[in-house]
C-alpha cells in the first residue's frame, strides 16, 4: 500500500509544475495502484467538495464526481449561473464563503488568473479542472497512460501536433518533470507561450528535452502522437482562420505512417474531420478512451494526496 505524501496535504494544484518530480511520481504511482485495485482506501470520508464550472464539462465533471464518491466524499456542483464569479460577487468573497462549507474546491474556469485569485483567497485546497492556461489533470492522465503503454517515460518520445493551447502547456510541464521527450509541432504563431517553456525548463533543472517547431517531420519516430481541437471554447470567431492555418497539421493516416509504432492520443472531445480523421481516432493505434478512463484514477490519486484525512 502506498501512503499519502504528507507534504502534499492541504496544497493547491493549479499547474503540473506545482509538484516536484518526487511528488508527481507519487501521484502517478498511486493512480496505478488504484486502477489495479490494490488501493481501496476512502481518505475523503465525510469530506465535501465544491465543484465550480464556468464551462461545459463531460469528462471532468463525471470523473471528479465518481472519484470523490469512491474516495468516500460528496460533492456540490455549481454552474456559472449559480455563483457568477466576479459578477454577482467577487471571487475572493465567493472563496471565503465556500471555505465555511466545504473541504476543497475543483474549479473549471475560463481565466487562469481568476483561478489564481480563487486559490489565493480560499484556505481550502483548490484543484484546477481546466483554465485557458492549463489542463493539469488531463496531463496526469496522459502521463499515466503513456506509462501503461510503454513503461519508463524517459525512453518515450511524444509528438504533439496542433494548437499550442492549455493542454500543451500542461504536457510541457509534465514532460519536463518526468524526462519524457516532447516535440510540439504547430503553425507559425500558434506555439505555446514562452512563459510556459521557461517555467518548464526551470522545473526540469535544465534537462527538459522539449522542442517547438513548425516542421511536421518533427514527429518522425515518435512513440505517441497527440492532438487537440484547433478551436477551443471561446475562440469560435477564429474558426475559419484556424482551419486554414492548421489543415496541413491534421492527424490522418498519412501523417501517422511517419511514425509507424506510435499510438494516437487526444484529450477529447474531438472535432472529427478537422484535427483528426475517423480512420485514426477509431483505428487500432488510438488510445483516446484509455486516456479518458485514466482521468478517474489520476484525479483520485491527486485528491487522496491533497485532500485525504490525516492517518
Amino acid at each position: 500500500m502506498i501512503a499519502a505524501v504528507q507534504t502534499l496535504r492541504g496544497r493547491d494544484f493549479l499547474d503540473v509544475a506545482d509538484l516536484s518530480r518526487e511528488e508527481l511520481r507519487q501521484v502517478l504511482d498511486l493512480a496505478h495502484e488504484i486502477k489495479a485495485g490494490r488501493w481501496r482506501e476512502r481518505p475523503l470520508e465525510s469530506a465535501h467538495i465544491a465543484m465550480l464550472f464556468q464551462k461545459p464539462s463531460h469528462r471532468t465533471r463525471v470523473s471528479f464526481e465518481v472519484g470523490i464518491a469512491r474516495l468516500g466524499g460528496s460533492t456540490t456542483t455549481l454552474s456559472e449561473q449559480d455563483v457568477q464569479l466576479g459578477v454577482r460577487e467577487s471571487i475572493s468573497d465567493a472563496a471565503r464563503v465556500l471555505d465555511r462549507y466545504v473541504d476543497g474546491i475543483v474549479a473549471r474556469l475560463r481565466s487562469h488568473q481568476d483561478l489564481v485569485e480563487l486559490a489565493r483567497s480560499a484556505d481550502k485546497p483548490v484543484i484546477n479542472g481546466l483554465t485557458d492556461r492549463s489542463h493539469p489533470c488531463q496531463a496526469l492522465a496522459d502521463l499515466m497512460t503513456l506509462e501503461e503503454l510503454g513503461g519508463d517515460l524517459t525512453g518515450q518520445r511524444l509528438a504533439y501536433v496542433g494548437d499550442g493551447n492549455n493542454v500543451v502547456a500542461s504536457l510541457i510541464e509534465g514532460c519536463a518533470l518526468t524526462g519524457l521527450t516532447l516535440t510540439v509541432i504547430t503553425p507559425d504563431g500558434y506555439g505555446p507561450p514562452d512563459s510556459v517553456l521557461q517555467r518548464a525548463r526551470k522545473v526540469g533543472s535544465g534537462t527538459a528535452d522539449i522542442t517547438v517547431t513548425t516542421d511536421i517531420s518533427g514527429l518522425d519516430d515518435a512513440t505517441a502522437i497527440y492532438t487537440d481541437v484547433w478551436t477551443s471554447m471561446g475562440q469560435e470567431g477564429e474558426r475559419e482562420v484556424r482551419r486554414k492555418a492548421f489543415m496541413e497539421y491534421q492527424v490522418n493516416q498519412a501523417l501517422m505512417e511517419r511514425a509507424p509504432s506510435a499510438v494516437f492520443m487526444h484529450c477529447l472531445p474531438a472535432h472529427r474531420g478537422e484535427e483528426v480523421t475517423d480512420e485514426v481516432i477509431d483505428g487500432p493505434r488510438s488510445v483516446v478512451f484509455q486516456q479518458a478512463g485514466n482521468r478517474l484514477y489520476a484525479q483520485m490519486a491527486l485528491m487522496a494526496e491533497l485532500l485525504g484525512a490525516e492517518a
